[in-house]
């Protein structure tokens, strides 16, 4: 499965499109190894109520140009511990650059767990010469006309090829598509890695442990098959997951998502007896 194209991690998915348009774009080629997608969220809620929305998010830093209610702000995002509630209001629009996991720490140079659960300015990380970048980019009204003006600001930043990123990238990406992934011992067997060594490489390159990664994107599979298929047998899916036991797969959930895995069913509108889970 490919994430990048995919409203996985986006929670209630389905209440959320008529809230606001989400888009996604391509990096060019030179920033290909660095950038999964840029991203952009555009919203019209005046005359409605607020609206919040709730991300699972991914093992990805964020760099985001925002304009809402309160104001402009440029800076970059750390993986948040848990979920991720953005509030909107009124109108408002976000550029975002989603990095591969690994591919902001050439930028910065330093340990990605230090953004972890934390937000920095632009101008923190990369002083006062991104103060035209921003200006330039909050001027522009296109999405596409955005996106080259991010591409400008980063690739005057190009840093040098470094070997960690492609497999880094690699790494997470086998655990998306490869469902029996479940313990980081397999994990690293698989790129002929020890534990440790793999838990200092994510500390530096992206920021939480494999072992955070594999869970979340399970946990992220089940919040989707929630959504899709209903309430789903509770045992069954926490056994395909990879928890040692329905109760430790029920704490995890609630423990990211705020919610038990019935009372987020309930909030969907789910009834017992929905289709289970292929």
């Amino acid at each position: 499965m490919n994430e990048r194209q995919s409203d996985r991690g986006i929670l209630k998915a389905e209440a959320a499109r008529g809230k606001f348009a989400l888009n996604r774009f391509e990096p060019s080629p030179d920033l290909a190894p660095y950038i999964g997608n840029y991203w952009t969220v555009r919203w019209d809620l005046r005359g409605q109520a607020p609206y919040s929305q709730t991300i699972l998010s991914y093992p990805n830093i964020n760099m985001s140009f925002e304009r809402d209610h309160n104001g402009a702000f440029a800076g970059v995002h750390g993986i948040p511990k848990r979920t991720y509630t953005r509030h909107l209001q009124d109108e408002g629009e976000v550029l975002g650059i989603k990095f591969k996991p690994g591919g902001f720490y050439p930028f910065w140079k330093q340990p990605a767990a230090l953004l972890t659960g934390g937000v920095l300015a632009l101008r923190d990380i990369f002083g006062e010469e991104a103060r035209e970048a921003e200006s330039r980019l909050f001027a522009e009204e296109t999405d596409e006309g955005k996106v080259r003006i991010a591409e400008a600001f980063l690739r005057s930043r190009l840093p040098e090829p470094d070997d960690n990123i492609p497999l880094v990238d690699s790494v997470v990406q086998q655990v998306i598509d490869n469902r029996d992934i479940t313990k980081v011992e397999d994990l690293a067997d698989m790129f002929h890695l020890n534990v440790r060594s793999m838990q200092r490489l994510f500390n530096r390159y992206v920021g939480v442990s494999p072992k955070w990664v594999i869970q979340r994107f399970r946990l992220q599979e089940a919040a989707e098959l929630i959504e899709k298929n209903g309430i789903p047998d509770w045992v069954s899916l926490s056994q395909s997951l990879g928890f040692y036991d329905q109760a430790h797969f029920i704490k995890s959930f609630k423990a990211i998502v705020g919610k038990s895995p019935e009372e987020y069913s309930r909030d969907l509108g789910r009834s017992p007896g929905a289709a289970r889970p292929g």
